[in-house]
């Protein structure tokens, strides 16, 4: 609802400009820098209609925008909808939008923000999907590069065309901010500055991830687990979809089919695997189910206009929502965690909190998919009360942040790990994501990459989609393909839907369960150079994933290619399907991790650049064996005969790190005549590292012939070439 004071503003200004379209309304507009970042403030703003749900930290004001400053938004009302105009000009590369299909290059793209429930990105073409991300990264021609935040959850429309960036929401007016520096590196880091970064995910979470919606009984996952086992394929997570729920209720376990979860859990701990439990925001109305009696106690469900609890129906039939925009809501929330992690689940997946709601019985054009927008939210604290229009993109993003906070009072000495479908930018800082139900199909292979690549341009480090495709039946073709490249992606979970085939890295025969072994031994042998990465991310907001042009932000042939990746800065990733990628010049070596890794033709191709120093592990089962036995040290020296990198490590699990209990090492290598002498040239942090790397050997990548040695940290090692 508009306010009073409001009104007025809009009234005088209508008649005090006489030659102004009646509907349209441009606002003035007050800007404020600080560290190459500006806030521009519309006349008339008003933080009760548009509370941040983006950012972490308050911008501090130091001085106006100069008048040299460029990137300046134009803002305007029409019939009270806000929206905010960026002229363009010269040759500018866009990027972001956050979770987004079509090309990674997103000029003439426009998009709808407002989180929906989409299988196989069906609705309005993949126009709109789980998440909203009102932000847009611009690279110049040299190379320079700006960042624009649109901070509002409003519903709204983005349109990237390349002399315009435009935002148009269907509520009230907002703040923009303005990132402008010398890389887009460097903006993202601004973007970090902002909206924060990912905390550090427990070690176990970038293993591989086994999942099927469902694993309808403990047998089934016990068998699961064997056969991984069994058959020496890596793995560290398998995950509950609904059917381990009593009648879908969450916070419950089906009596007949998972009787026992704290046994469950703790003979899958035995075997080296962590579990992953559903929790979705719908509460059946039942008031036998203390859950719903609870909230109904707390008085915490979101309401109708006329008072009423509001009621959807989602897997259990009739549901009641927590409204949690209220804080009383968010703390019931996470109390709910406490017994329910007692039974030793390691991680929450929160699905179905767009919120996604089957509303098929109402007239087709009528159905929202989700609460109608006038469904008002009581708020609190910080929140304004508002309707669902505002807070619908961020309820996703409340929820992540009430269940992070009740999984680490259930267990405060562990690093949660928590995965949503749904959320909104900046909400890294609470959990991972995945690109949600995509389908069985090579299109939606290759779509996985610019997908995950733009999520880590939006902030979002940690994603990735579902290997091998969610909906409808996969090939062993297709998940070979799959599978080869979708190991480097920082997160990595195969996945089916009910009513599918067998989708474990076995179900395709022996040639494509080679395939699979290998392609994870890969990953798995990765995961020290991996965890830097994660570490680097949540230090500098940077992408573990980046798009090829990072290694050359001038270059305007890397521009487009959203085939190829960059693992941090030092590896490139080429899937066995593309197509003559554009990639980056100078020195990149072949990497060779597994025997087999070069021969098998569904393996992406894996290269090491010039001047780089990639710390490997060995092929473990899981992340609960010794993975630094050895550290294998991959060199690859640049035109100068020089290369360096570094390895982070700690206890994997604890919040230790924080305070210090870390290990940072960085890696020197020179050549000199025939020898490469690699050393330690500088150690931070208090964690005893030796007591986890049992042994220390190099690889020498020169001119495509390799040299091995070995040695120790004190020593260094010493490398004899031809």
């Amino acid at each position: 609802m508009i306010r009073i004071n409001r009104l007025i503003f809009f009234v005088f200004l209508l008649l005090s400009c006489s030659t102004l379209d009646a509907q349209i309304v441009p606002i003035k507009a007050s800007g404020i820098v600080a560290r190459s970042i500006a806030v521009f403030t519309p006349a008339g703003f008003d933080r009760s209609e548009t509370p941040s749900l983006i950012l972490k930290h308050k911008f501090q004001i130091t001085a106006p925008v100069p008048k040299g400053w460029k990137l300046r938004p134009q803002f305007s009302l029409n019939d009270e909808k806000a929206s905010a105009v960026f002229d363009l000009k010269g040759e500018i590369s866009l990027y972001g939008g956050g979770e987004v299909t079509g090309p990674l290059l997103r000029n003439g793209q426009s998009i709808e923000l407002w989180n929906t429930d989409n299988g196989a990105y069906g609705t309005d073409n993949g126009k709109r999907l789980y998440q909203t991300h009102p932000w847009v990264l611009g690279v110049r021609k040299d190379g320079t590069a700006f960042g624009i935040i649109f901070d509002s959850s409003w519903k709204a429309v983005l349109i990237t065309n390349s002399d315009k960036i435009e935002y148009s929401s269907e509520g009230a007016l907002f703040k923009v901010y303005v990132i402008d520096r010398r890389s887009p590196q460097e903006v993202l880091k601004g973007l970090a500055e902002l909206t924060g970064t990912m905390e550090m995910p427990p070690l176990w979470a970038l293993g591989y991830h086994q999942c099927r919606f469902s694993y309808g009984s403990e047998e089934k996952v016990r068998s699961i687990a064997s056969t991984f086992r069994e058959k020496k394929i890596p793995c560290d997570a398998i995950w509950m979809d609904i059917d381990y729920m009593e009648g879908f209720r969450v916070f419950t376990f089906n009596k007949k089919n998972f009787p026992d979860p704290k046994t469950l859990n703790d003979d899958l701990h035995k075997q080296g695997f962590k579990t992953v439990y559903m929790i979705d925001p719908g509460v059946k109305v039942d008031s036998g189910y203390s859950v719903y009696r609870s909230g109904t106690a707390n008085d915490v469900w979101v309401k109708q206009p006329n008072g009423k609890e509001y009621h959807g129906k989602v897997w259990p039939g009739d549901c009641a929502f927590p409204d949690f925009t209220m804080p009383r809501t968010r703390n019931w929330w996470s109390g709910l965690y406490k017994n329910f992690m007692q039974t030793g689940i390691d991680g929450i997946w929160n699905d179905m909190n767009e919120p996604a709601v089957n509303d098929n019985e109402l007239p087709a054009d009528h159905r929202l998919g989700t609460m109608p927008y006038t469904t008002p939210h009581r708020g609190g604290g910080d929140l304004p009360a508002g309707p669902h229009l505002l807070y619908h993109n961020a309820y996703g993003r409340l929820m992540v942040e009430a269940s992070r906070e009740g999984i680490i009072a259930a267990d405060p000495e562990k690093r949660p790990f928590v995965l949503t479908r749904a959320n909104l930018l900046g909400g890294q800082r609470f959990a991972a994501t995945w690109t949600g139900d995509n389908l069985a199909d090579p299109r939606f292979m290759k779509l996985s990459v610019p997908m995950s690549l733009t999520l880590g341009l939006s902030g979002q480090p940690f994603s990735g989609p579902d290997i091998g495709g969610f909906l409808e039946n996969t090939s062993g073709e297709l998940w070979a393909q799959w599978i080869g490249f979708g190991t480097f992606l920082p997160f990595a979970r195969g996945h089916a839907c009910a009513g599918t085939n067998d989708k474990e890295p076995w179900a395709f025969g022996s040639a494509i369960e080679r395939t699979s072994r290998i392609a994870l031994e890969r990953r798995y042998r990765l995961l020290p150079y991996l965890y830097t990465l994660f570490y680097n991310s949540y230090k500098t907001g940077l992408p573990v994933m980046s798009p090829v042009f990072f290694d050359d932000p001038g270059d305007m042939r890397l521009r487009s290619e959203d085939q190829a990746f960059l693992l941090g800065n030092k590896l490139l990733v080429v899937p066995a399907y593309a197509k003559d990628p554009a990639l980056p010049k100078g020195v990149w070596e072949n990497l060779s991790l597994v025997e087999g890794d070069r021969s098998d033709a569904y393996q992406a191709k894996l290269f090491i650049k010039g001047g780089s120093i990639i710390p490997a592990g060995k092929v473990v089962q899981s992340t609960t064996e010794d993975l630094l036995a050895p550290l294998t040290l991959f060199v690859c020296l640049d035109a100068k005969g020089k290369a360096s990198g570094e390895l982070y490590w700690d206890a994997g699990q604890s919040w230790a790190y924080k305070k210090g209990d870390h290990s940072l090492l960085k890696f020197e290598a020179i050549k000199k005549g025939k020898t490469v002498k690699i050393i330690v040239s500088s150690r931070t942090g208090n964690y005893k590292i030796e007591k986890d790397l049992k042994a220390l050997q190099a690889v020498v990548i020169d001119k495509r012939m390799t040299y091995r040695g070995s040695g120790d940290l004190k020593n260094g090692i010493s490398v004899v070439t031809r």
